[in-house]
């Protein structure tokens, strides 16, 4: 316990420390493309499924990398596994063997999709340490680390606020077709959130909960349909959980005079329809679960960390948020209860229909498939 409580602190001060980094130095001013004098990079980054540039999940954990590569002076490097969104687990297992072979020291692999692939690679190559986003603890590869977050905090978050700013037509269009844990826990919080504001307002709101067309996270014409259905009967607000879903499910709030919850970062520079966005700090993780590859304190992590509220992993965006009836003292207030054990979302997400722990008092989930 001892150990897990150092272990702790030393998170929340190396998050602490690097926002005076992430102020001082814009990711997007270092290039995405270096090229090595020697040929070789040091430090590389297996995509997940959608672009690089996501202004997500992909962007914020290649942030990360390419924060700690400049800081440190070393070589870095994205690889993209074949056939995007129909990416097998061969394709994810060559590009990380192309990273080793070119000489990383460490791989970071983001999202659960790579499980399989990263297993077999660092059974191959245990010179390598590889950083596993959104992933979990192999008991027998102790060159993996596992990085989690606790989504369901911010999810909560996220719906709680939108409910007590007015909102009670409420929806959730999730990527990884409801077997993506991160994903599940994202709207798993977001449900008893919306339920615990509506609770204390006398109200019951209602949630349209779908994984329709979202298996791969992919835009679709398809899911901008659905959307729009939902937007053109009565749902006023969906929280957009899937990476480049997003912009399917924005074109269809464009459309109809709807609002959109963002995912992983502040997407609200990306649609003026994003009224908020539910955060985990993927760049921040990235970043200084690199360094304690580099710094010897690797073995302390014990092949996993799991980051939430009490690092300031997660969280909502006070300074662009377009909330009037949910004020930052109240927020922070919640945040310190959360911190307090005070208050405790669930994190035991049910995959697909999350009325299997239903029914809840003040929220109507209608699971759509």
């Amino acid at each position: 316990m001892k150990k897990l409580l150092v272990l702790a602190l030393a998170l929340i001060l190396a998050l602490g420390s690097f926002a005076a980094l992430a102020e001082a130095v814009d990711p997007a001013t270092i290039e995405d493309n270096m090229t090595s004098e020697d040929g070789t990079y040091e430090i590389a980054f297996v995509t997940d499924v959608g672009d690089l540039k996501d202004k997500s999940f992909n962007e914020g954990t290649y942030n990360g990398v390419k924060l700690y590569a400049a800081e440190h002076g070393l070589s870095y490097k994205y690889y993209q596994p074949a056939n995007g969104s129909q990416a097998t687990d061969d394709d994810r297992y060559d590009a990380m063997k192309a990273a080793a072979d070119a000489g990383a020291k460490v791989i970071v692999c983001a999202g659960f999709m790579q499980g399989s692939a990263l297993a077999k690679a660092a059974a191959e190559f245990t010179d390598v340490k590889f950083i596993f986003i959104d992933g979990w603890k192999f008991d027998d590869l102790p060159n993996v680390v596992g990085v989690a977050f606790k989504e369901e905090q911010c999810g909560y978050l996220a719906g709680y606020a939108v409910v007590k700013d007015g909102y009670e037509e409420l929806g959730f269009s999730g990527g990884g077709g409801g077997t993506n844990p991160a994903c599940c826990r994202y709207g798993y919080g977001f449900i008893q959130g919306a339920n615990d504001a509506a609770k204390e307002m006398g109200k019951t709101v209602n949630i349209k909960f779908s994984w329709a067309y979202g298996a791969s996270f992919s835009a679709s014409a398809e899911l901008q349909t659905l959307i729009s259905g939902w937007y053109e009967s009565g749902t006023e607000i969906v929280f957009a959980c899937g990476g480049p879903m997003f912009d399917s499910i924005t074109a269809a709030a464009s459309a109809n005079d709807g609002a959109v919850i963002g995912v992983d970062s502040d997407q609200s520079f990306q649609s003026d329809t994003v009224v908020i966005s539910a955060l985990k700090g993927v760049k921040e993780a990235t970043y200084t679960v690199i360094g304690k590859a580099f710094d010897g304190s690797w073995d302390e992590m014990d092949g996993a960390i799991t980051l939430g509220i009490n690092e300031d992993a997660v969280g909502l965006p006070v300074d662009t948020w377009q909330l009037e009836g949910f004020t930052v003292e109240d927020y922070e207030a919640m945040v310190e209860d959360m911190k307090a054990g005070k208050l405790v979302p669930d994190g035991d997400a049910p995959e697909g229909d999350p009325n299997v722990k239903g029914p809840w008092d003040n929220v109507t989930v209608d699971y759509v498939e």
